[in-house]
């Protein structure tokens, strides 16, 4: 199995699949499920004003329960290849890693879960011999862009023909200095927003002719970062609000400008949802005392398909933990800790958890994964296989 999860993964990484471009790594992937005996399935899905996007569903089994892996192809883009030790597309191995765009994020955990489902299938492992389980994979070229077309839409069209899942595990890097040490059983959420202040440009001579917003744009930020959003909850650290930029695009010393802009995002915890957050922020906003003389703001925040999410620690959760246990040594962390993911989505259908490669390199230059320790993530998802689908004594 190891030898074909690391000839997979090269395959993968020699495919450059930057979003929303599929380079030829879903049908690498779909030409090794169907070899194992899976069914599988190309969609495609549109959205006005985003790209078509290629996604793959596979399935083995006909019966309950149903074990989905689930996973994206695309990758960021390389930024300058002449900084690469190696071409990033091309699955190098040297001292023991593999390197390329996507090793980490995340071709090597598709490569381990695919070899462990068709070692395991071929193998007939305990329990799925006889018809008690299936297994399915639902990947998506449209995770690291808009995520439009992608999982979102691809769960919804399997569901629509009758496709129901028991438990996902997405592939995402989830480790973090060991592989094993860390399983995301949740995601913080995330939230844009946009504050404008307006005024009236004049001559700084004559500020009385004017009015100047950016002391506005300044008291209602200081109001908006002020007091902690919260203290955090049993699985999530507190919601974090950040501003990431502030602007008035004036290059002139001697101008006061029209308008002043500041950009912010939050990660939230479950505490609040998308609705609940821009209303207490806007309620900070108008307690700040947001308007003056010739001075007003707009407060606007973003689509949200970010929303936090927690899958509560249960018997899919230990089975999990066990087997990465008896691979690596590591009781594993239950995390909500990162960015967003898939697994937002995935949720609203069943259990999800994230576990995958460590990710101490993903989206830099260099990008690689251990060869042992893509062999060994194979090992853990076959292990979990077994488990899952083990007959009741």
């Amino acid at each position: 199995m190891s030898a074909s999860a690391i000839d997979l993964c090269r395959a993968l990484l020699r495919c450059p699949s930057v979003t929303p471009q599929d380079g030829g790594a879903l049908g690498v992937l779909e030409a090794f499920l169907k070899a194992a005996g899976f069914a599988t399935h190309r969609v495609v899905f549109s959205e006005p004003g985003t790209p078509d996007i290629d996604n793959l569903y596979a399935r083995i089994g006909v019966t309950a329960p149903v074990l989905a892996f689930a996973g994206h192809t695309d990758v960021v883009p390389v930024g300058d290849p002449a900084r690469w030790r190696f071409d990033p597309f091309g699955g190098e191995i040297a001292e023991g890693a593999i390197f390329g765009r996507g090793a980490a994020d995340m071709k090597g955990a598709i490569a381990a879960f695919a070899a462990a489902a068709a070692d395991f299938v071929g193998g007939h492992g305990s329990g799925y011999a006889e018809g008690k389980g299936s297994i399915a994979f639902l990947i998506t070229g449209d995770e690291e862009g808009p995520a439009l077309n992608g999982t979102q839409k691809l769960l919804a069209w399997a569901h629509e023909r009758g496709e129901r899942f028991d438990h996902c595990i997405v592939g995402e890097p989830s480790s973090r200095a060991r592989l094993g040490d860390t399983i995301k059983i949740g995601r913080r959420g995330s939230l844009n927003g946009t504050l404008e202040a307006h005024g009236r440009q004049g001559h700084v001579a004559y500020p009385e002719r004017a009015a100047n917003p950016i002391p506005l744009l300044l008291r209602l930020l200081a109001a908006l970062t002020a007091a902690p959003l919260d203290q955090g909850t049993a699985h999530f650290s507190a919601s974090n609000l950040e501003v990431v930029s502030v602007d008035t695009g004036n290059p002139a010393f001697n101008v006061i400008p029209a308008q002043s802009r500041a950009r912010f995002n939050i990660r939230f915890n479950d505490l609040w949802s998308a609705e609940s957050l821009a209303a207490e922020l806007r309620r900070r906003a108008a307690a700040a005392g947001g308007r003056t003389d010739g001075v007003g703001y707009d407060l606007t925040f973003e689509p949200c398909n970010a929303p936090s999410f927690i899958t509560e620690p249960d018997a899919f959760t230990t089975l999990v933990a066990q087997a990465i246990r008896d691979k690596t040594g590591l009781t594993p962390e239950l995390s909500t800790t990162g960015g967003t993911s898939d697994a937002r989505f995935i949720c609203a259908f069943c259990p999800v958890l994230e576990f995958g490669l460590p990710g101490a390199t993903m989206h830099m230059v260099d990008e690689h994964v251990a060869v042992n320790d893509v062999k060994a993530l194979a090992e853990i998802y076959k292990a979990v296989l077994e488990r899952y689908f083990q007959p009741a004594d």
